[in-house]
């Protein structure tokens, strides 16, 4: 027989205490990140990106296994590697087929930019992989999993695609259209994947191939200039092609998006996956 938490264990183990606990320790470990932008001293980029990343998996260790007490299925290593291959190859996709779109419709060219050194592209990278980390960690792990157990999947879904959209207002460029662009290109599409895969490491892998591929295209990602392979030429309306913000606050992969994120919510539904306001216990 189970026995019952004590009154101290029961209330650490409630989503209103462990959600703002978690969120608070990911921040300041993600700060290790912060010396990174700019650097292209690989050595140094590669060491403190790892330490970033381990100090980030951590403390939600210690987060959801200590405090919360809940188990931590969304971190399993079994199928660890396919999921990430699965997720790179969806990111690529979906970025691949925007751009194609955007290409088709006379938005963006692109020129080869040969001036741009390895390290710069290996540097930006790691980056990029730490903070994808750092960022599916807050939102589908603590923050869709515990507003999930306070009132179901599709609550979880809605409001953090909200909170996901909103804080990219305080990216460069970013307007209030970017920021809905956003919710739903990333924050539905994100949350929808990890509804459907049940677990960190496809979403991890579909956002880092997300913003590597759009970097290494010479786009901004959400509003922040990125050297990469190449050059792009705007032409058309900032509809089309997002303008300074970068693809993300283009209309193409919102549409490309949304249809994605539907797909794969229905995916999630159909196999059980959703979990409502009444029934919120763990599987």
């Amino acid at each position: 027989m189970d026995r019952k938490p004590s009154k101290l264990a029961a209330f650490f183990q409630h989503p209103l205490v462990w959600m703002p606990i978690g969120f608070i320790l990911l921040v300041l470990g993600n700060g290790l990140l912060s010396p990174l932008i700019g650097s292209t001293n690989v050595p140094f980029v590669v060491s403190m990106s790892l330490v970033s990343g381990i100090v980030c998996v951590a403390v939600y260790l210690l987060v959801m296994k200590g405090i919360a007490g809940r188990p931590l299925s969304e971190l399993a290593l079994r199928h660890a590697g396919r999921e990430t291959l699965l997720g790179l190859g969806t990111g690529i996709l979906f970025i691949g087929v925007s751009v194609l779109v955007i290409m088709a419709l006379g938005g963006y060219r692109f020129y080869w930019s040969p001036a741009v050194s390895a390290s710069v592209l290996l540097a930006g990278t790691l980056l990029f992989a730490s903070a994808a980390l750092f960022e599916e960690l807050v939102f589908r792990g603590l923050l869709v999993q515990g507003i999930e157990r306070l009132g179901g999947s599709w609550l979880a879904l809605a409001l953090t695609s909200i909170f996901f959209g909103g804080v990219h207002l305080a990216n460069p460029n970013a307007t209030l259209l970017s920021a809905v662009a956003i919710a739903i290109e990333a924050g539905l599409l994100l949350g929808a994947a990890f509804l459907w895969r049940r677990n960190l490491w496809f979403v991890t892998g579909l956002h880092f191939a997300w913003n590597s591929c759009v970097s290494l295209l010479g786009i901004p990602v959400s509003g922040i200039d990125s050297a990469g392979l190449f050059e792009v030429r705007l032409a058309g309306s900032d509809l089309l092609t997002g303008g300074a913000f970068g693809i993300e606050a283009s209309i193409v992969p919102v549409v490309v998006g949304l249809l994605l994120s539907l797909w794969m919510v229905g995916r999630a539904y159909a196999a059980g996956r959703f979990r409502s306001f009444r029934n919120r216990r763990e599987t």
